[in-house]
């Protein structure tokens, strides 16, 4: 059966794992779970959860991903998430990784990419300020 245009062809199931890491869904997903801990910045988030990535297209090479995060602490007096957790979301892991995976469950929004997952990974992550000008040696991907 085919899905209408506007949705993709596979729509997972979403069921969080019980405990952080991959796990190996009876849809045949991989789930990735990760936790960002109090004490973890920006940076640290965002480089253990491209660890996390690598990992599942290391050992379940193209399987379709779907991703779910919690983030423990990192809460205003308001009651909202700090500005960098949701960065973190919108523009680390909707804006910039969503492509290398086909589903993300995060704490701001559940989406589901309209395309098809990318599994061509850059070999290693590489963080610089927002206003900072793209590296011509390092950008990805390479033409």
């Amino acid at each position: 059966m085919n899905a209408p245009s506007n949705r993709p062809d596979f729509v997972p199931e979403y069921n969080k794992p019980d405990a952080p890491g991959l796990h190996m869904q009876f849809d045949n997903t991989v789930s990735l779970y990760h936790v960002v801990e109090g004490d973890d910045d920006f940076k640290t988030a965002a480089q253990n959860i491209f660890s996390l990535l690598t990992e599942a297209q290391e050992k379940f090479p193209d399987w379709p991903r779907v991703f779910y995060l919690d983030i423990e602490g990192h809460v205003r007096d308001d009651g909202r998430l700090t500005e960098d957790m949701v960065e973190l979301q919108q523009e680390f892991l909707i804006a910039a990784m969503g492509k290398f995976f086909t589903a993300l469950a995060l704490p701001l929004v559940s989406v589901v990419n309209p395309d098809d997952q990318v599994n061509d990974l850059p070999d290693e992550l590489v963080l610089q300020p927002p206003d900072a000008e793209l590296p011509n040696d390092t950008a990805w991907p390479k033409e």
